[in-house]
């Protein structure tokens, strides 16, 4: 069927709308659904996967390493001593400063026997099924700069998420589902640039769901689903046929896919955030009350359900309720922070496990960077950014499970062995959805672009 291009959209629909059959309207359909190049579409890897869907969960403000799963007995036994520390407060030089000993406790867990924090007791029951990175590194010391890169790779300019690229590479399995969601009751440092799909088709960017009553305010239909069907095909070949004489413009096209989704998720959506058909068993192993529509607990139990659904790249922001983890002037709200998401991730973990999920998800948590070990003031109660050193995990999804991975020196000043940059983290993620980090590109202003830029490596030990 094809529509003369003067004619007005809404006159067109009008006059339409009763003449038509359902016999046609589902012709119409599927010719424009068959005509249009689906970048969505479910895409092969470079090789077999380990995992088919990655939980990314990001803890804003940068977590202190020696506080949660970097175990050090010497920087206790140092604690008040001076050091002098090559950095301080984004300036480079040498600073004489004082060793601060972690304020809480470790214990040894499970069958690996893996230290942990006392911060962090539910993730110790898990803790043999967690690999443990405690060598990370990343190149800036600055928050927004550092969860850029976290998230891009690019720790100076804009550049498409870790969901973007893994959207693009491998599209979605549900199309009535985003390939990419974030779930987050707000942004955190760098904004929705953490999500965006930059120069990548906008059809990759994260969908962003706020926890709250109405996590998705408006998809519910106003009109029967056919009717919406019919306006919407209409309305599609129309913003086609405009979209071919535009030479690819992204935003419409952005657009166009952006009500094809909706009407999508109009059906799938409101099941897959309707919690009240799951089991008080559940809830419990996620410290979620019944009825509850936020918190980092409902974060977690949505993330799983939508998992289950096909969506591709589900990220989970931990923003805190009041502040997030920035602790310069008093460490003691780590322990609020922590207590917040200990329960929740490690009931995800438990939950993927048993519903046989968690091998072939791959669920990682990070932040930004880690905090200083040492202080200017002798028993500070503070710490400040730190990103020659701090700590990360990954679970499920191919990797050795019950391992610790690199080390740092005997105070967590700086990585000692089994350093793993950013990039490398992000080559593992490809890696272990099937995608060679250095293949995965796109061009773009005359250059071929990747998220690991001209970087990256998999740590092979961690691979199970």
């Amino acid at each position: 069927m094809n529509l003369p291009l003067h004619t007005n959209r809404r006159e067109f629909l009008h006059r339409a709308s009763g003449g038509f059959g359902a016999l046609a309207l589902a012709g119409m359909w599927s010719e424009i659904q068959a005509a249009a190049t689906d970048p969505l579409a479910t895409k092969p890897g470079h090789f077999p996967a380990k995992a088919d869907r990655v939980i990314f969960i990001f803890s804003t403000g940068g977590v202190s390493h020696v506080d949660t799963f970097d175990h050090k007995p010497q920087l206790i036994a140092d604690h008040g001593k001076s050091v002098t520390a090559s950095r301080w407060l984004n300036k480079s030089g040498e600073f004489e400063r004082f060793l601060i000993k972690p304020r809480w406790g470790f214990k040894q867990y499970g069958e690996s026997g893996t230290w942990v924090s006392d911060l962090f007791p539910h993730m110790g029951s898990v803790i043999d099924d967690v690999c443990v990175l405690n060598a990370m590194h990343c190149e800036s010391d600055g928050h927004d700069k550092a969860t850029l890169a976290a998230h891009t790779g690019s720790a100076q300019f804009a550049r498409p998420s870790a969901g973007a690229w893994v959207s693009y590479g491998l599209g979605t399995e549900n199309q009535n589902l985003p390939s990419f969601m974030v779930l987050a009751p707000s942004a955190p440092y760098a904004g929705a640039q953490t999500w965006g799909s930059d120069f990548l088709p906008a059809c990759h960017q994260g969908t962003h769901v706020m926890p709250g009553k109405q996590p998705l305010p408006n998809i519910q239909a106003k009109v029967p689903a056919d009717l919406q069907q019919m306006e919407l095909a209409m309305l599609n070949q129309l913003n086609r046929a405009h979209l071919e004489q535009r030479d690819a413009d992204q935003a419409l096209d952005a657009r166009i896919r952006s009500f094809e989704t909706a009407f999508g998720m109009q059906r799938e959506a409101p099941e897959a955030f309707d919690l009240s058909g799951e089991s008080e068993s559940t809830l419990n192993m996620y410290g979620l009350q019944r009825g509850a529509n936020s918190g980092f607990g409902w974060q977690c139990l949505v993330a799983r359900r939508l998992a289950e659904r096909g969506v591709r790249f589900l990220e989970l922001i931990d923003v805190g309720s009041n502040s997030n983890w920035d602790s310069h002037g008093n460490m003691g709200d780590h322990q609020r922070l922590a207590k917040a998401i200990d329960q929740p991730i490690a009931g995800l973990l438990a939950d993927l496990k048993q519903r046989g999920m968690l091998e072939r998800t791959l669920v990682v948590w990070t932040t930004e960077f880690g905090r200083t070990p040492f202080h200017k003031q002798a028993n500070h109660a503070g710490r400040e950014h730190h990103n020659h050193c701090f700590s990360s995990w990954m679970a499920g999804g191919g990797v050795k499970a019950g391992l610790v991975h690199g080390k740092s020196d005997e105070h967590g000043i700086m990585t000692a062995e089994g350093a793993v940059h950013t990039h490398d983290l992000h080559a593992t993620m490809l890696h272990l959805l099937g995608i060679d980090h250095e293949r995965l590109t796109y061009r773009y202003a005359g250059r071929d672009f990747r998220l690991t830029d001209v970087h990256g490596k998999v740590p092979q030990e961690i691979l199970a």
